[in-house]
């Protein structure tokens, strides 16, 4: 039977979308899907599901919630049979049906920066987080995203900078652990035997000069909120996210490829109207 797709808004992901949007949000729900086995998990503003959805096949107890009747409708069509799954339409700003600590892991991506209620979305997730509990929720750095680029995402109404959302999160978590997050160009070297630990980064510089780090600045922040360090032990210092068909880098290769033939196709084009303007 064929997949339901609920339409693209521009906005809202969905499986069907690729490249670069693909692997931000699919690496969000990697990172959290570690975390969720035999967990009670809240996925705010699910959105189209999947992520809720490769949660629960990880074996977590999942309720995703949405805004959006359309969204949840189609969660449910496509989703639906998979165990431990339930989607309802709810405010994530408006959570107060639901009881205190009922869930273990809670996740809101991409969530914040489109309400303007953002103190009581986040009180709601710290009243709704167990003993124990972890909050993973996302946002995009309003300087790289917005302010660098001068570009403006009308369903955005309050981007924040990352001192805004640091003392939002410290005002309600005592515990927490900021992550950067960009798609990058990078080469990996990974031991293939499984041994070895730690993490290394390097980053070339524009002055040529070798640095440690990954190098640009987070277009996205995730943060790991919590009321004990405890809770954060776990989490690891460094999260890869690959795409095995290597679909942005075969993408990136078909473009260069199409800009060299073009290039070579009005060279050839001038020549010809050189020679024949000599020849007249």
């Amino acid at each position: 039977m064929e997949k339901p797709v609920l339409p693209f808004t521009g906005e809202r992901y969905t499986p069907e979308c690729a490249l670069e949007i693909a692997t931000e949000h699919w690496h969000r729900y990697a990172f959290a899907r570690a975390l969720a086995p035999g967990r009670r998990v809240l996925d705010a503003a699910c959105g189209e599901g999947y992520g809720s959805a490769l949660l629960a096949r990880a074996g977590a107890d999942v309720l995703g919630l949405d805004i959006g009747a359309d969204a949840v409708a189609h969660a449910r069509a496509r989703y639906g049979g998979i165990a431990g799954l339930r989607f309802g339409q709810a405010d994530a700003t408006a959570l107060d049906a639901y009881p205190d600590a009922s869930f273990d892991l809670v996740l809101s991506f991409e969530t914040l920066e489109h309400v303007h209620a953002q103190e009581r979305l986040l009180d709601g997730f710290a009243r709704l987080l167990a003993p124990g509990g972890l909050l993973l929720v996302s946002t995009p750095d309003k300087r790289t995203y917005t302010d660098l680029t001068g570009e403006v995402n009308p369903h955005h109404v309050r981007e924040l900078y990352r001192d805004e959302f640091e003392a939002l999160l410290a005002a309600r978590f005592p515990a927490r652990r900021l992550y950067g997050q960009k798609n990058l160009f990078q080469s990996v070297l990974w031991a293939l035997d499984g041994q070895g630990g730690g993490a290394q980064a390097h980053a070339l510089q524009p002055d040529g000069a070798v640095a440690d780090g990954v190098g640009p600045a987070p277009m996205y922040y995730l943060a790991a909120c919590a009321r004990d360090e405890a809770a954060l032990a776990s989490l690891p210092a460094l999260s890869l996210f690959g795409d095995t068909l290597e679909s942005v880098y075969v993408d990136y290769r078909a473009e260069i490829a199409r800009n060299r033939a073009a290039a070579a196709h009005i060279a050839h084009l001038e020549a010809e109207l050189a020679r024949l303007r000599g020849g007249a």
